[in-house]
């Protein structure tokens, strides 16, 4: 098995849990196509492992990824789902997207058990399915999805979970002084999950920072 290789921005103990999270060559030339895109980072060897394990825990039949990240994550994902899950993956990036699918045949995914759309989440998300996700996964700049967390959270049965990635990168978030659009979408974002009574919130430092949010048992679709 490979990994990405690479300095890595949170020091010796965070490459050394990207190098635990091994990257077998699809996932590896998945990553380095959706480097060479720009935009937003794909999620890290680390990051992908901790998605998969929440896709196994939870018994993962039924995901949502928001942002493809050149299929990266959802390549992730679908280690961990069951063998009949399907993972519906929204992008506003067609190049993105494309990269997406091409990663996703690379691995010899059935086309039965993806779904790729291409739209914003306020165009897409209204025709999904409410409660009816194990796991919905963020990825990509926050403004495009901040403004839809209630959308969000009604998509995940009760019991399920949620994840933003990036909330740490450049360890604006802590920062007083900074003001950019993303900064301040993520400060509102997890202020929001933090105080939504429906949900049991962490942050994970690994990566550029995950933000994992479970949607408590017993909790009624919105």
């Amino acid at each position: 098995m490979t990994i990405a290789g690479g300095p890595h921005p949170g020091g010796t103990g965070a490459a050394w849990a990207d190098r635990y999270a091994a990257e077998d060559p699809v996932l590896v030339a998945a990553r380095s196509r959706a480097t060479a895109l720009g935009g937003a980072a794909p999620v890290e060897p680390a990051v992908g492992a901790t998605l998969a394990v929440l896709a196994a825990g939870a018994g993962a039949r039924a995901v949502v990824s928001v942002g493809s990240g050149g299929g990266v994550a959802g390549l992730w994902l679908l280690r961990g789902m069951r063998p009949d899950g399907v993972l519906t993956v929204l992008d506003t990036d067609p190049a993105a997207l494309r990269a997406a699918r091409q990663a996703l045949a690379d691995a010899g995914v059935p086309a039965g058990r993806t779904r790729l759309i291409f739209g914003t989440p306020a165009e897409v998300l209204p025709r999904l399915s409410p409660g009816a996700y194990d796991l919905v996964a963020c990825a990509g700049p926050p403004t495009e999805y901040a403004a839809h967390l209630a959308a969000l959270v009604g998509l995940v049965r009760p019991g399920g979970t949620l994840t933003w990635h990036g909330l740490l990168a450049g360890d604006r978030i802590g920062d007083r002084a900074a003001r950019d659009a993303d900064t301040v979408a993520w400060r509102e974002l997890a202020r929001s999950v933090r105080e939504d009574e429906e949900l049991t919130s962490a942050v994970l430092p690994i990566g550029a920072g995950l933000l994992v949010a479970t949607r408590g048992p017993g909790q009624v679709s919105r």
